[in-house]
């Protein structure tokens, strides 16, 4: 895959199959920490004791590097559980590689396809391989967050249905918070009619906001 330079200085790459970056070239790093760390409240989350995550799409880990990372540093006591869901084992290869600004990515880079479970102290991180859509229906947990990243609706249509928008609902917890870059009208409309709450969520590196949604 080609190596991208964002414009805070972090590494994403360009997928050849989607013809899509893995993260907005405003910043890859600051788009984990902005649209999805902020939004679903990590660091006031973390104040409970324990926090629970699900990575739809985990790409690089930079997004629960980021959500790791501020747990933590609002107590560092946190009892942290992530559950990530990819497909492509290729880019546990391309995480090696990168030097990512992240305390917590030394855990990330420990991850392969033959080693999907990483337990670190008060931290677990495990990885289902294979389709999101399969693999969400053997999740038997609640959870606080959810960041939903994977490629734009137009290039993977399928985990933007109101079908795997119902999947991710039944592993969330009353009260959680799915957080997404996607404003499109038509995610918009789902999530409403699965009865969460819709707000706009942070404006960073395009025009529109990203999405917020609370499971009431």
């Amino acid at each position: 895959m080609k190596q991208i330079i964002t414009k805070d200085n972090s590494i994403t790459f360009h997928n050849e199959k989607f013809d899509e970056t893995y993260h907005c070239l405003a910043g890859a790093v600051s788009e984990a920490k902005i649209k999805f760390v902020e939004p679903c409240n990590i660091k006031k989350l973390a104040e409970s004791g324990s926090i629970s995550i699900l990575d739809i799409c985990f790409g690089l880990g930079y997004n629960t590097a980021a959500a790791i990372d501020a747990a933590l540093e609002s107590n560092p006591d946190c009892k942290i559980n992530v559950i990530g869901l990819e497909e492509d084992v290729k880019l546990f290869d391309l995480i090696k590689e990168i030097k990512a600004p992240f305390k917590s990515f030394r855990l990330i880079q420990k991850l392969d396809k033959f080693n999907s479970v990483i337990i670190d102290k008060n931290i677990q991180i495990k990885i289902l391989l294979g389709d999101a859509k399969e693999t969400i229906k053997k999740i038997n947990q609640k959870f606080d967050a959810v960041f939903l990243d994977p490629f734009s609706p137009k290039k993977c249509p399928g985990l933007w249905t109101l079908d795997f928008l119902k999947s991710i609902k039944q592993v969330m917890k009353p009260g959680s918070i799915l957080a997404t870059y996607s404003c499109a009208t038509h995610l918009r409309e789902k999530l409403k009619k699965l009865e969460f709450q819709v707000k706009d969520g942070p404006i960073f590196g395009r025009k529109s906001a990203s999405t917020i949604a609370i499971f009431k």
